[in-house]
């Protein structure tokens, strides 16, 4: 019985590691050939033309990496802070 326990426990540990791995939020935001990583799906203005990947997806050799904390997106040179509500969902996943 208690081998049946111990087996039981384990497997139920391990369901429960990999479901926990799955629902980790994780993303590359773009904006042109400017991208960032981010752990929060946030909303952005339609007109700004952030596109979000998934977090396994692979940048070409153009691309550029510039991280940033907080809640916002890169607009040429300047980081555009988002205000805490408001903005239109734009959600495009390549």
């Amino acid at each position: 019985m208690t081998m049946v326990r111990t087996l039981l426990l384990g497997a139920f540990s391990v369901t429960m590691l990999a479901g926990s791995a799955v629902t980790a939020s994780a993303a590359v935001v773009c904006n042109g050939e400017v991208c960032w990583h981010t752990h929060e799906r946030y909303t952005y203005p339609r007109e700004s033309g952030i596109v979000i990947h998934e977090d396994d997806w692979r940048p070409g050799p153009s691309v550029t990496f510039r991280e940033h904390e907080g809640r916002g997106y890169w607009r040429g040179e300047s980081w555009e802070t988002l205000p805490e509500e408001g903005g239109v969902v734009r959600e495009e996943r390549r």
